[in-house]
């Protein structure tokens, strides 16, 4: 089955009570039992609901893998991750990635005794030295948020598989559409289903796809023990969104690949990070690993400060100045003071991460209007 086709039918079938061919909401907190642990497949909502199931199976079909759990939010998804190590254990994450991400590895789960190194991922040496006995878990996000550095997800997979360390990646960037992480060796897949699984900016939610059955039965038991499990509606909101994810996502790549041509020839800008671009360090990794470039697009200014970035921010229309991305629409946003104020300015410094730094998130309105909409911001500075 082509992905095209997943998106539409992967794990769903038409209502086997009315024939309906969208999957229904199932809006109930309970089930009726003939007798004491005699059902038909669902006790309680917390724990199973037919339309969050329907949505596990599309999820897991995506991913090319035999699990998916569903979460209430992204850092939903990801706390039930990280709930898989103990205290003492180490995890590697990417030294360039989101915000809330860093955030709970910091200051949530560092806490409980688990310690957290970030790292280049890019440099496989580097990987190789700051592993230790301790080490549990590598952490990949691939395109990196911000910066939009790829990982090499073959290669850090396999030193892990070495060592027998589990590998996290973080698909959220590229979506099941571009890049296919259990194929590359991954262990387990997450995504904010938010972003472009949705694709509509009207529903929160998280997802973990695995092959391996103990991960998988690990995570239904913290879906359930925990509960951060998302609502029949928000589910039956994700399995319209995914219906067009490949046109989706594909429209937005055209867009961002144009748009960023644009960028690179406008002498109001510095520089500009896209996988697409010929001069990006890892263009060749992005067109083996991703079926395309992706729709996230970062720029910065020769000399900028923060109030160069706010003119910009300031004066975009077709660009809404929002957190949060992978939505039809284009948005605009300043990491430093919103998706990474939560990382110390010394660590986003490190990567590049300034405070000029503008990442837009390309949607798929027409692309001559959107390069018009940037042309009129630049003009105010």
């Amino acid at each position: 089955m082509k992905f095209g086709t997943k998106c539409i039918h992967a794990g769903l079938e038409p209502d086997p009570g009315t024939g309906a061919v969208m999957t229904p909401i199932y809006q109930t907190s309970t089930y009726a039992q003939e007798e004491p642990g005699k059902h038909k497949g669902f006790e309680y909502a917390r724990t199973q609901n037919p339309t969050r199931s329907a949505l596990e199976r599309n999820l897991a079909g995506l991913e090319g893998g035999e699990s998916a759990i569903a979460f209430s939010s992204g850092l939903a998804a990801m706390d039930a991750v990280m709930r898989l190590l103990e205290p003492g254990d180490e995890v590697i994450a990417t030294n360039d990635l989101y915000g809330g991400s860093y955030r709970q590895m910091v200051r949530v789960h560092g806490r409980y005794g688990i310690k957290s190194t970030f790292i280049d991922l890019a440099d496989i040496d580097s990987l190789r030295k700051t592993i230790t006995a301790k080490t549990k878990m590598i952490w990949i996000e691939t395109p990196t948020n911000p910066m939009l550095k790829l990982v090499d997800i073959k290669a850090v997979t396999e030193v892990a598989k070495e060592k027998g360390i589990l590998t996290c990646v973080d698909n959220t960037f590229a979506s099941p559409y571009l890049q296919q992480p259990l194929s590359l060796g991954a262990d387990i897949v997450l995504h904010s289903a938010t972003k472009y699984l949705g694709g509509h900016s009207d529903v929160v939610m998280g997802a973990v796809i695995t092959n391996n059955k103990e991960i998988a039965e690990q995570l239904y038991f913290l879906q359930n023990a925990v509960g951060a499990v998302p609502g029949p509606q928000d589910c039956f909101l994700m399995l319209r969104g995914i219906k067009t994810l490949h046109i989706r996502v594909e429209r937005s790549c055209k867009n961002a690949k144009k748009i960023a041509k644009y960028l690179v020839g406008h002498p109001k800008v510095g520089k500009v990070y896209y996988p697409g671009l010929k001069d990006h360090p890892q263009h060749d990794l992005a067109k083996t690993q991703m079926k395309d470039f992706g729709a996230m697009v970062s720029f910065d200014f020769n000399g900028g400060t923060f109030e160069t970035a706010n003119k910009v921010l300031a004066n975009t229309h077709l660009f809404t100045l929002a957190e949060s991305l992978g939505g039809v629409e284009s948005l605009i946003g300043h990491p430093a003071s919103m998706t990474h104020a939560s990382i110390p300015k010394e660590e986003r410094f490190k990567v590049g991460l300034t405070d000029s730094l503008i990442r837009l998130s390309v949607g798929i309105e027409d692309v001559d209007d959107l390069i018009e909409d940037l042309e009129k911001a630049f003009r105010n500075i």
